[in-house]
């Protein structure tokens, strides 16, 4: 298994942007490829159960039994992009705010950061450019609005508050898993089942992004500008306040890899020690 990483990318080798460009370009398409599926499914879902031309709209009439199969779909989706050999290979981000975390635990270089968060903006675009291709007006439908993350009822405030703590517990949970010997290979699972609970409880209150990506991407086609602050600011902050915690509680080296799901041969572009992990007794 390779771990670690890759021989001759460390920081005693410096590369240029597109030295490193060259030699990584799969794990940043990976990554484009991963959230613009994910934008896809969500718009898909979105429309499917609440435009409302949709049969499965009119079968399911309950707006909370909707919002359970989404989270349900979601989670999912999730689990199966985490685990899939996409995910393998770049980490499973997906996510800017996770991405901008590791970079802060000193895991990932600050050029492949780079190329990471551009790579997940991109698929996050396209993948919504695709969605509205496909779907056409029924995702532009009030009733859908193009999956757009928005504040609930209760106001921007409890929507930012929402998000902060939602990627709190995301990236607490995603750092306590993916460390542990005993809990690293459910990391994936763990995290797809906060989703979609998330998705069912907190919903209502921020419309759950978790990902500025994802929200940007909503938010462009109806120029849904106002609370875009939210997502940009909560999600990062949650996660990097979790990440801090983490290092409380254990320290730099209890950070072993930038990868939420390890467990395969695939190479490792990012900073640490995956071996270690393997051999460790730790229990967390």
């Amino acid at each position: 298994m390779k771990t670690g990483s890759t021989p001759g990318l460390d920081a005693a080798q410096p590369a240029s942007l597109l030295s490193r460009l060259r030699r990584h370009w799969p794990e940043y398409l990976m990554e484009a490829a991963g959230l613009g599926l994910f934008m896809i499914v969500v718009a898909t879902l979105g429309t499917l159960l609440e435009f409302p031309g949709s049969p499965l709209n009119s079968l399911i009439p309950s707006p909370g039994a909707r919002r359970a199969l989404l989270g349900f779909g979601m989670g999912l989706t999730v689990v199966a992009v985490i685990y899939s050999p996409w995910g393998q290979r770049s980490g499973a981000h997906f996510n800017p705010s996770i991405t901008l975390t590791y970079l802060r635990l000193g895991k990932v270089d600050p050029r492949d950061a780079l190329f990471y968060i551009l790579a997940q903006f991109t698929g996050a675009l396209a993948g919504l450019g695709l969605a509205v291709a496909f779907l056409g007006t029924a995702l532009a439908h009030p009733s859908v609005n193009y999956a757009a993350t928005v504040p609930g009822a209760w106001g921007a405030g409890a929507a930012f508050a929402a998000e902060v703590a939602i990627t709190f517990v995301l990236m607490l949970m995603v750092l306590i898993a993916s460390n542990s010997a005993r809990l690293e290979r459910y990391t994936g699972l763990f995290a797809g089942t906060l989703l979609a609970g998330y998705i069912i409880l907190v919903g209502p209150i921020s419309g759950v992004s978790l990902n500025p990506a994802r929200s940007l991407a909503s938010a462009l086609p109806p120029m849904l500008w106002e609370h875009l602050w939210i997502y940009f600011t909560a999600s990062p902050l949650g996660m990097l306040l979790a990440a801090q915690v983490y290092l409380w509680r254990a320290g730099a080296r209890g950070v072993f890899c930038a990868k939420l799901n390890h467990r395969n041969n695939r190479r490792c572009i990012f900073h640490g020690g995956y071996h270690s992990l393997s051999r460790s007794k730790r229990r967390t």
